[in-house]
């Protein structure tokens, strides 16, 4: 009897790690309106489900990770690479696994190995914030309005900045050049990030790592190309051919520049009315508590600053909460 027992318990336990699994896969091409809604239901349905999501979407991070690893980053490989990360500790709490919100739910571009001469492979244009993984572990995050076309080639991986803003996390690759276009200007990096903006009649450029090379395509330039390392900034103009200063950027001027970008909020047991102030903090809607109970109610997740509407969503599903919902505000109060 007591087999019997264990043996269905070990196929529920089966079927629920596979059901997560795919969850994890569809998370990571993005989910559609109605996955999402399906997604939320199938949290909401059984308090294990959000814990064997989070150990399928640390799996999937992990082997995301290994992927991306190159011999030029390190003569070895991390030997901790695929360790079991340390599980939190029990508690009265609710796991949240947003669909748009987890730590490495990023879409993944492919691209044809020699596309045509002058034919974009990629086209993306950001309605939102977005934040999207390059097959060849560069990383890139639209600003809002922002049109990037990709070329990958063997020998050069090309980025045209058509319009807005994006900041580039390069991966490291010295036999295949990452360039990054805009307006005529061309910043070339290897193991890099920096972020690039077009500006009325010049673009902006400012490096946190490493440092870019940035060369006028104007055949009649002949400044050689300049340099820019982590923690400088420069506006170069698309029409001039004079000296283009370089400044130094400080800690809060590259918060101010990046603020556009949203954070991922790491909680640990976190009482939601502390949550609910860090997200009042990064957006307009504000969240409004009117439940003081509700402020004690403890949460662990990692949740994206901007994606308020699913963690209310989420609340609403899965931890008796009610939300009424205006133009500026969300005010929370507890299912009757």
């Amino acid at each position: 009897m007591n087999e019997d027992r264990q043996g269905s318990a070990d196929r529920e336990r089966r079927r629920i790690d596979f059901a997560a699994a795919k969850w994890a896969v569809l998370h990571d091409r993005g989910l559609t309106a109605r996955e999402q809604d399906e997604f939320l239901q199938w949290l909401a349905c059984d308090r294990r489900h959000s814990e064997a999501f989070r150990r399928q979407q640390a799996t999937w991070c992990e082997l995301d990770a290994l992927a991306q690893w190159r011999p030029e980053h390190s003569v070895q490989p991390n030997p901790g690479l695929l360790e079991e990360r340390a599980g939190r500790g029990p508690g009265r709490w609710i796991a949240l696994a947003l669909a748009a919100s987890v730590a490495c739910g990023l879409t993944a571009w492919h691209f044809r190995a020699s596309p045509p001469p002058g034919v974009p492979v990629a086209e993306a244009t950001a309605l939102n914030y977005e934040r999207r993984v390059l097959n060849d572990g560069s990383v890139v995050e639209l600003n809002r309005g922002a049109t990037i076309e990709a070329h990958y080639t063997p020998g050069e991986r090309e980025i045209s900045l058509v319009r807005g803003e994006a900041f580039f996390k390069v991966a490291k690759n010295p036999l295949r050049p990452f360039i990054v276009r805009a307006n005529g200007i061309a910043v070339q990096a290897v193991g890099t990030a920096f972020n690039v903006r077009l500006v009325d009649g010049a673009v902006d450029v400012l490096v946190t790592e490493g440092r870019v090379k940035i060369a006028n395509g104007d055949a009649s330039d002949q400044n050689p190309p300049l340099l820019v390392a982590a923690g400088e900034h420069t506006l170069v103009p698309v029409r001039g051919h004079g000296p283009v200063a370089v400044a130094k950027a400080s800690a809060t001027e590259i918060s101010q520049a990046l603020a556009w970008q949203p954070q991922m909020l790491d909680f640990s047991s976190t009482p939601l009315g502390d949550m609910v102030a860090e997200f009042n903090r990064h957006n307009r809607v504000q969240i409004v508590i009117a439940d003081p109970t509700l402020a004690h109610l403890a949460i662990v997740g990692a949740v994206r600053s901007d994606n308020v509407d699913g963690f209310v969503r989420l609340l609403e599903t899965a931890a008796g909460v009610r939300a009424e919902r205006s133009t500026t505000t969300i005010v929370l109060t507890r299912s009757r």
